[in-house]
């Protein structure tokens, strides 16, 4: 198992441990529900440097990342970040993925871009074998921390720590600046909790003392450690999927909800005719959230069928909501069963539990 540079900071505050994508990760510490609610309400701290990053610069760098993503990166000034995925050839999904826009020193374009820990070596393959642009790219992923500073207080609780204007920071977009003493941190008003916050990008050997610095300034503001039990309440209760559980590759984003990320005006790239079909002709399939009747909550695999108990489906994610405390999920179910409000059930062994389909995300602030 990997270790991140903070994997002995998560143990002597006596972290819940295990392993995660090949890396040893905190799942809790006071308990997922306390962590969950210290970032809808105050501020929490993930160390999530297991993430991966990749550089691309020089020429042909927008023409590879416009090929492989299924976004518009066209669109993106310096300063910008946005949400993407990488489509496989087959109208399927790599990776979901972050891309930043920056510039070089002589002003090209250059990107980061921010994929997830259990596909770093595949998503890098993928890039690589599609560029035929003349790209320059670097795997940092083994050089690079990443902490999320999320929740409404997340701004409040920085601020004192770096010169840079927080506030000033619009949602997808990023800043680079000093921060705890720390030079060139990547300050992106990104997260996947759906409360707002921070992502802070630096050099592993700044890592241990900028989580220090972190937890010293957001003293005031009762912050807290939080684990990858209480992201993935979080992001579940926003309807953000994850890799893996609610898209793969053999999932289109069109059937995820991903429409709005995938462009398919924008010229070619990937699996563009079959996406494009999808959205003039409609896809058999559709993901979406439910609410269950019941206390048991439904787990990745189980079967979803209508209420005459024809099979239509299968969950994806399921978790008990902290903030609604009741249970939550998605599957995919076959498209004339997605309507908000259709009754559905979850086959949970012997037991069929009542749920109804309904919109995501389920929290609402």
């Amino acid at each position: 198992m990997k270790s991140t540079p903070l994997t002995q900071k998560h143990i002597d505050l006596g972290a819940r441990m295990a392993e995660f994508a090949g890396y040893n990760m905190p799942i809790s510490y006071a308990g997922i529900k306390d962590e969950h609610h210290a970032v809808r309400n105050g501020v929490g701290v993930f160390d999530v440097s297991h993430m991966g990053e990749f550089l691309v610069k020089g020429n042909g760098s927008t023409e590879l990342i416009q090929k492989v993503t299924s976004n518009n990166v066209t669109k993106l000034t310096p300063g910008e970040a946005q949400y993407s995925c990488l489509p496989n050839h087959d109208g399927g999904i790599v990776d979901d993925l972050l891309v930043y826009r920056m510039e070089d020193e002589n002003g090209a374009p250059s990107f980061m871009l921010v994929v997830n820990a259990s596909n770093i070596e595949k998503d890098w393959n993928w890039i690589s074998q599609h560029n035929d642009t003349g790209a320059s790219m670097e795997n940092i992923s083994d050089h690079c921390g990443l902490l999320a500073i999320q929740g409404p207080k997340a701004t409040e609780a920085l601020q004192a720590m770096t010169e840079v204007d927080l506030s000033s920071i619009k949602y997808y977009d990023f800043k680079v600046g000093k921060i705890a003493g720390i030079d060139n941190v990547i300050i992106s008003a990104t997260g996947y909790t759906g409360s707002g916050g921070f992502e802070l990008y630096v050099n592993n050997e700044d890592l241990a003392g900028l989580w220090d610095a972190v937890f010293e300034a957001g003293k005031p503001f009762d912050i807290q450690p939080t684990g990858l039990g209480a992201r993935d309440t979080l992001r579940l209760e926003m309807g953000y999927c994850l890799y893996g559980n609610d898209i793969d590759d053999t999932t289109s984003p069109i059937e995820a909800g991903l429409s709005w990320i995938t462009k398919v005006k924008k010229g070619d790239f990937n699996s563009q005719p079959l996406f494009a079909q999808q959205k003039a002709e409609g896809v058999s399939k559709k993901l979406v959230g439910f609410v269950v009747e019941d206390r048991r909550v439904p787990r990745h695999g189980y079967l979803i069928e209508d209420t005459a108990e024809n099979g239509i489906g299968v969950v994806t994610s399921g978790t008990q909501s902290p903030s609604l405390e009741i249970p939550i999920g998605m599957g995919y179910v076959k498209k004339e069963f997605a309507k908000e409000g259709t009754e559905i059930l979850i086959v949970a062994g012997k037991k069929k539990l009542k749920a109804k389909v309904t919109k995501v995300p389920f929290y609402k602030k």
